[in-house]
Formats: structure tokens, sequence, C-alpha cells
């Protein structure tokens, strides 16, 4: 029952602190060596597309494997020192891998950008949780990008940490934060990646398949609960839910969009290439700022109801006896 515990502190204490910029991230430390890995592989392997493969296929391997060997042999020692060490890093670990607050701040800004900025504004604030090229949006365009980002977020932000972490403690919550980030930094499909983070997008897919789905299902769950179109957010995510290249990002994309009533995806531009995307959801009506802040109701609606499921599951589990 630590890890019930734990896990909902963790939760408590992202919705209420967030990520405060002075804390260092464990996000950062694995970014930077995302980035050494990849110019180190890059030198030793040759730049060939088998080169390529192969050094990616090795950074797929060594960064989750060291960050879930680190981690937990950091809590291990902890544990030999004091056990309330080793809960208070498996609390801390947790609620930096958590980003209900963070995700919500962030599009709470933009929102702000289009009511009282420019678009220029609003274009800038957008940049900051999205991958595509935003200087082209306008501001129908930047709102539907915040509005995807809250819904595909939930699931990598939100939902897929909390599984991990009641699944396997704070060392397997940040294993999957790196293989996120690490599908974030190398995992594109431009000339560039394409053989070197292939393995890293495939490993990313992998370990959000059953995250995202039930990510999905809370989202319609929780537009039921909310008052929005729990209806429409169940038949759109059945119609919608593989409109995407990734074979998770339209899952939640397609909740949300049913349960606002408005149309997702279609065409981005990404690098300075337009790339072709299906459209998810129905045209009922044009996109306003307000469905941002409704997107958000529907994210921390749905934070909930997780934390609820998975500490409903393990204390199943513990009290069956299958775990500990």
């Amino acid at each position: 029952m630590e890890l019930v515990v734990a896990g909902a502190l963790s939760f408590c204490l992202d919705l209420l602190l967030g990520d405060p910029g002075w804390i260092p991230h464990p996000v950062v430390w694995m970014g930077r060596a995302i980035s050494g890995l990849e110019e180190r592989l890059r030198r030793i392997f040759p730049k060939t597309t088998r080169g390529e493969w192969a050094a990616g296929a090795l950074l797929a391997i060594l960064l989750p494997a060291g960050t879930l060997a680190l981690t937990f042999s950091v809590l291990w020692l902890a544990g030999q020192i004091h056990p309330g060490l080793r809960f208070f890093l498996e609390v801390f670990w947790g609620w930096q891998a958590l980003a209900v607050r963070g995700l919500g701040k962030e599009s709470s800004r933009v929102y702000r950008a289009l009511r009282e900025g420019t678009l220029e504004q609003a274009q800038q604030a957008v940049a900051r949780i999205v991958g595509r090229d935003t200087q082209r949006l306008d501001r129908a365009g930047v709102t539907r990008a915040a509005v995807e980002t809250a819904a595909e977020n939930f699931s990598d932000g939100v939902a897929a940490p909390l599984f991990y972490f009641f699944l396997g403690g704070a060392p397997l919550a940040l294993c999957y934060k790196a293989i996120n980030t690490m599908d974030s930094m190398v995992g594109y499909r431009n000339e560039r990646y394409l053989y070197f983070g292939r393995w890293a997008a495939r490993l990313d897919d992998g370990a959000n398949w059953l995250p995202a789905r039930l990510s999905a299902l809370l989202l319609v769950a929780a537009a039921w609960l909310l008052g929005e179109d729990g209806r429409g957010a169940w038949r759109i995510w059945r119609r919608d839910r593989h409109n995407h290249a990734s074979p998770n990002a339209a899952q939640t994309e397609a909740a949300m969009a049913g349960a606002l009533g408005v149309q997702l995806a279609g065409p981005a531009w990404y690098f300075g290439i337009r790339v072709e995307k299906p459209t998810i959801g129905e045209h009922q009506r044009p996109i306003v700022p307000e469905d941002i802040l409704r997107s958000n109701r529907l994210l921390y609606g749905g934070s909930v109801l997780c934390l609820g499921v998975l500490i409903g599951l393990r204390c199943a589990l513990v009290l069956g006896g299958g775990i500990g």
C-alpha cells in the first residue's frame, strides 16, 4: 500500500505546485543525455542507413535501461539509509514524472494570449507546448493546437506516468519519461532522424499503447461527468481513433474532439514542410479560445479519474494477494 500513498501524494504535489523552475527536473538531464549520446553514437557508427539504424537502436536501449538502473539503485541505497528517505524520493520522482498542472498552466497562457494579446504572442505561447511550426497558424489554428496538445499530453504527461508508477514505482515512471523524451527529440520522420529515430518512435508507441487507450476512455467518462458531450466523445473516439500516423495520438484527440464538438488535426507544418494529416472529429461549429478552458476541465477531470482507477486496481491486487 506504500506505493498507493506515494502515488497519491505525488499527484497532489503536482496539482498544488506543478513544476517549480528552481527544482532540477529529470527530463532536462534526460535531454542532455540524449543529445550527448546522439553526438557520440553518430561519430562511432557509419553514416549509412544501417549505421544510423544501429546507432538509434543502441540509444533506445541505453537511455531507458540506464534511467531504470540509476533510479532503482538510488532508491535501494536510500532505503538502506532510512525507509523514510526512500519513500521521500519515490514521492518526489513521482511528482516530477507528472505534468497535470504544467499542462493546464501552459494552455491557459495560450488562452490569455488569444483573448488579451496579439496573434504573434499567442503563436509564441503555443510554441512552448507543440512541436509544429506555429508562425503560420491563425487564431483558430493556435486554439486547435492547444486543445490537441491537452488531449495528447493527457496520456503522455499524466495517465502513462501514473500507470507506470503504480506498476513499478518511480523507476518505471521515469523510465517511461526517458522513452517519451527520447521520442520527442529524435522520433521524427525527417531526413536526419528517419532511421536514427525509428527505434525511439517504435518504443514510445509500445509504451503508450495501453495508457493511450485508457486515457481516451477516461476522457469519455470525464465528458459525461462534467456535462460535455459524452455520447459524442464515445462516438468520435470509436470512429476516428485511428486517424493518425501514430497508433496512439488519435485516441485521446478523438475523444476530446467528440466531447467538445469540434474538428481537430488536419494538415500542419513541421520544420518548414507541410504534412498532410486526416482530420479528427466533426466541424459542428468553429473552434474558439474558450475550448482551451473546456479541454483543461476535461484534462483535470480525467486526471482525477485516472488516479482513482489506478489506486483501485492497485488496491485490488494488494488485497487479493497478487502483489505487495
